[in-house]
């Protein structure tokens, strides 16, 4: 598969191909070009070229591309979703789900489109003033590869609502169904130049990307060091940023809660996708009064779990994404267990046998006693391994989820009402769920607090933050 620029298929200058491997098998599914700095230049200016008819068409006119562009992901979810597996990892229905997702993300803002922001202020005798919202021109995306269908729709929807036209950047692991995406914008209307699609590595072609200067805004989901040079080489050129950075999110539950439902609320919260997802239940406190009986319960959850190639039915937990990530659990856990930081109560291990000796696969993992210092809480672990602590009440179970340098998200699992106002007003993140974790609708805005990044994705939010104020002042 070829990157996309202004509206043609495009081969890497030097003719160099990234290898995308299927994680449950170590194959090689297909080829996308290894960019370069040239090709960033030549997707600028595309998107510079077609940004004037673009950002002059109304928003009705913009939205119904996007609603088009999401029927036509709803006609391919099936194709999309096992490429997706193929290239990512996850189940099938995860990827069925992520898919979905996506058009639903297209017809969120595609609904939004007759609702143009703006507001007129009367001065008195000194005048009105029309303040209207326009679009701030190329704008950048750069892609990771644990949800990256569902981040692609998080970034491009809100961008070509607005009027700006986009440069995105896939991550090399995952870009076939970003490009298949694409193609299919195209066929909704979208004309060429709007949205370009250049493969290749971060330190090329993120780099150019991030430091062009006629990129107005950089969107970037993925690790904190990443968006630290991000953010260091963007300030050149004072870019609007958004980045969402990861995080460690605390799941707290209390002795009133559905013991059943906070069970299953972990299980999902914590295995989905691998543990791979920003917002999944990275560190779950109970407390003592049902931290046995919670345990017998997800211990025996966990352990029922069918690890697997992602496109067999059965499959509930598929591997990681790639090699570095299924060195880097395992050398986690290994610390773990040398350092004597927690006690390992089911996993802790790669998986083992025939089926999966050449995929990236991991057991679900379940570490107690874990030591108030220990990397899995000071770092975001991403992957399937969940730290287990005991709290003895509400204070506690605060005090330690705000020891961490992110802030992304929380959950709360319990059934009174004054618990829920302490925890959302005093608990570091951009997002607190009650009784729930993961669920992110499109409307809803999302992003993070502290290391986890600035910004906010979805909903006005992020349309907002694609668009600058403009102010005509009516002097009569």
């Amino acid at each position: 598969m070829d990157m996309l620029i202004n509206g043609t298929a495009v081969p890497a200058t030097d003719e160099a191909r990234i290898k995308v491997i299927n994680p449950a098998t170590g194959e090689c599914i297909d080829t996308v070009p290894r960019g370069s700095g040239t090709d960033v230049n030549a997707a600028v200016d595309a998107a510079d070229a077609a940004f004037g008819t673009w950002s002059e068409k109304t928003t009705r006119d913009r939205g119904l591309i996007l609603f088009r562009a999401a029927e036509l992901v709803r006609r391919d979810h099936k194709d999309l979703a096992r490429l997706l597996t193929q290239e990512q990892g996850k189940p099938l229905k995860e990827s069925i789900d992520e898919v979905r997702g996506c058009a639903n993300i297209l017809e969120y803002y595609a609904s939004i489109s007759g609702q143009p922001a703006g507001e007129a202020v009367h001065l008195g005798k000194a005048g009105d003033c029309l303040v209207t919202r326009v679009p701030l021109g190329v704008c950048g995306a750069i892609i990771p590869w644990n949800m990256p269908v569902i981040i692609m729709g998080w970034k491009l929807g809100p961008a070509l609502l607005a009027g700006n036209t986009l440069v995105l950047k896939p991550a090399s692991t995952t870009p076939l169904t970003n490009l298949r995406i694409a193609g299919l914008l195209q066929e909704a209307g979208l004309p060429h130049g709007v949205l370009n699609v250049v493969t290749g590595p971060g330190e090329t072609v993120g780099a150019a990307l991030v430091k062009h200067p006629r990129v107005k805004k950089i969107s970037f989901t993925g690790d904190c060091a990443t968006g630290h040079r991000i953010r260091q080489m963007a300030k050149d050129h004072l870019k609007t940023l958004t980045l969402e950075l990861g995080g460690s999110d605390p799941m707290i539950v209390m002795a009133d809660a559905d013991i059943s439902k906070a069970v299953d609320g972990a299980l999902r919260g914590r295995f989905y996708n691998a543990g791979q997802v920003c917002t999944a239940v990275k560190r779950l406190y109970l407390h003592e009064k049902i931290a046995e009986e919670f345990m017998h319960l997800l211990i025996a959850r966990v352990e029922s779990l069918t690890i697997g190639n992602g496109l067999l039915p059965a499959t509930d937990m598929g591997p990681l994404n790639n090699r570095e990530q299924l060195e880097r659990i395992s050398s986690l856990v290994r610390e773990v267990a040398e350092q004597e930081e927690g006690t390992i109560s089911t996993g802790g291990s790669p998986k083992t046998g025939s089926a999966y000796k050449d995929g990236f696969f991991y057991q679900p993992t379940l570490i107690t006693d874990v030591a108030p210092d220990a990397a899995l809480l000071k770092n975001e672990v991403f992957g399937p391994v969940l730290p287990v602590m005991t709290v003895p009440d509400l204070s506690a179970a605060i005090r330690e989820a705000n020891r961490s340098r992110y802030g992304l998200g929380a959950s709360i699992w319990t059934r009174d009402i004054s618990t829920i106002k302490e925890v959302y007003q005093r608990v570091n993140a951009g997002i607190v769920w009650v009784n729930r974790h993961l669920t992110i609708p499109p409307e809803v805005p999302f992003g993070g607090t502290n290391e986890s990044g600035i910004g906010r994705e979805n909903g006005f939010h992020a349309l907002d933050s694609y668009t600058q104020t403009k102010t005509l002042y009516l002097g009569w």
